[in-house]
């Protein structure tokens, strides 16, 4: 299918595109939904939360701040339980 078509019809009737479709066509255009049908086309996707797609970089930066005494900082910075920065830091000392 040509995507310059799709493209100008999904334009003119953007109350016609499916959602989720449509919140990722208002957040970044068109091309974003091109690349990612081109991707995973007849696949079935599952879009995990930024934390889980994001947790290895989190935990780097949670031991990066941790000084000994600021657990429960860490807690509420980056939305981690506290029993997971405990073991986090007991595991990567």
């Amino acid at each position: 299918m040509n995507e310059q078509v799709v493209k100008q019809a999904a334009h003119r009737y953007r109350g016609y595109v499916l959602p989720p479709y449509d919140t990722m066509m208002e957040m970044d255009g068109f091309g974003a939904i091109c690349a990612f049908s081109r991707t995973f086309s007849g696949t079935n996707v599952y879009v995990p939360s930024l934390r889980t797609i994001f947790s290895q970089c989190l935990e780097k930066d949670m031991l990066l701040h941790y000084d000994g005494a600021n657990i429960r900082e860490l807690v509420q910075k980056y939305g981690f339980s506290e029993r997971y920065v405990r073991d986090l830091v007991k595991q990567k000392k």
